[in-house]
């Protein structure tokens, strides 16, 4: 693993630094479709054209985002950050993909205040959504190569799919696929788990007490003032609690989200929780975004700074903690093989939320051929995918102008 590989001197790590501070600024300016599309995106950039990670690497950071709680892609940029250029890397590689993100969200805030409504954003998505397709195929296809190794992890695979289309618990279906290949290994070599458990147990111990005194700081400081105008400190407590504390999809945060600002503080409306979701959803970077609607919305551009800053500072902590985890965890035999179960099981997540997303993006004669142009492109002449976005949006874009043209 990365965090193996010796110390860079000065000049390479800032050098390291630059490089990561654009491409993410870059990613967070253009990454649509929410964070099976991002993670796609990351590996086009860092596995296939600047090579900074292996596959394998790669595959064990998109498994130990999903068994963390926070927004996914976001923890994965931060993750790749740490092992291209240390601890500057992860602060560098984190903020440069949300920063974009959120100053684009506040605008759209700003613009939602002033005149009361959203922009039109469905032609921009009418183009970009089969880009999207594409792109996600493309790296599933790459990772999954990688990561299938054995016909166990076909089954275990096999077994993820099937249950996400069932419906079952995102993090059920990751820690199911792990214990399995973890307990075949260790039946199969006679190996003691309880070593691999001792191993792992200093590093799991400091990520629960900091979830859990993250999630309970933040708990203590919104139950304080319930009811109470609209301050500061309590926006900070509502979100920095969702951050984390939140697994699963945009779903779940409009859950998390309903509870406290609609039901209890009543500081907004249902249509504006909705309208706020929404356009964390259409925007490029992470969907987490939202936050910085929402606290633009309610406190101006402190409130955006303040609400954002909390819901994404428990993935700059989770990851710190748990990144050092993965070498020591890949150096075992059947903690490794537990990874292996988890990274299996976190494509077939992927690979079932793109089946949801191809449903809805696919819908007539000029997004199939876009999407499959799309593939074309990046299989074989290995096209940037954010020129494919781009592309994709001016597609949409026109198609919607001509549209409502008159005759």
């Amino acid at each position: 693993m990365s965090a193996d590989r010796p110390p860079v001197a000065p000049e390479v790590r800032a050098t390291r630094l630059r490089e990561l501070a654009w491409l993410f600024f870059r990613l967070g300016t253009t990454a649509f479709g929410g964070p099976a599309a991002h993670i796609a995106m990351m590996e086009d950039e860092v596995v296939r054209r600047r090579r900074w990670l292996t596959r394998e690497e790669f595959l064990d950071y998109v498994g130990a985002t999903n068994l963390i709680p926070g927004p996914n892609s976001t923890e994965l940029a931060i993750h790749i950050g740490r092992a291209r250029a240390g601890w500057a890397g992860l602060l560098v590689a984190g903020t440069c993909f949300i920063l974009p993100a959120s100053l684009i969200v506040a605008v759209i805030a700003w613009a939602y205040v002033r005149y009361g409504t959203l922009p039109q954003a469905a032609g921009l998505l009418y183009g970009i959504k089969p880009v999207v397709i594409a792109v996600v195929v493309q790296a599933l296809w790459g990772l999954g190569r990688t990561a299938i190794k054995t016909r166990a992890l076909v089954a275990v695979g096999a077994a993820a799919v099937l249950g996400a289309v069932l419906g079952l618990n995102e993090l059920l279906i990751l820690f199911a696929a792990g214990a399995i290949m973890a307990l075949s290994r260790a039946a199969r070599g006679g190996h003691d788990v309880r070593n691999v458990l001792g191993m792992a147990s200093p590093a799991l111990l400091r990520e629960h007490d900091a979830a859990r005194s993250l999630g309970a700081g933040a708990v203590a400081l919104a139950a304080a003032a319930a009811a109470s105008p609209v301050n500061l400190l309590l926006l900070f407590a509502v979100f920095a609690k969702v951050g984390a504390l939140l697994f699963g999809s945009g779903y779940v945060l409009l859950a998390f989200l309903r509870a406290d600002l609609v039901q209890r503080l009543h500081w907004l409306t249902e249509a504006q929780l909705l309208d706020a979701v929404a356009v964390g959803q259409v925007t490029p970077g992470p969907v987490f975004t939202t936050a910085t609607f929402i606290g633009y919305v309610l406190g101006g551009s402190a409130g955006a700074g303040i609400a954002t800053l909390g819901i994404f500072l428990p993935a700059f902590v989770f990851v710190a903690l748990s990144g050092p985890l993965l070498p020591r965890l890949r150096s075992s035999a059947i903690a490794g093989a537990g990874l292996d179960g988890v990274n299996v099981a976190s494509l077939a997540l992927m690979a079932a939320v793109t089946g949801q997303l191809a449903r809805a993006a696919l819908v007539d004669v000029l997004t199939v051929t876009l999407a499959l142009a799309s593939a074309v492109l990046l299989l074989r002449y290995r096209v940037n995918s954010a020129w494919l976005v781009l592309a994709g949006a001016v597609v949409g874009l026109l198609v919607t102008w001509v549209s409502r043209s008159p005759a």
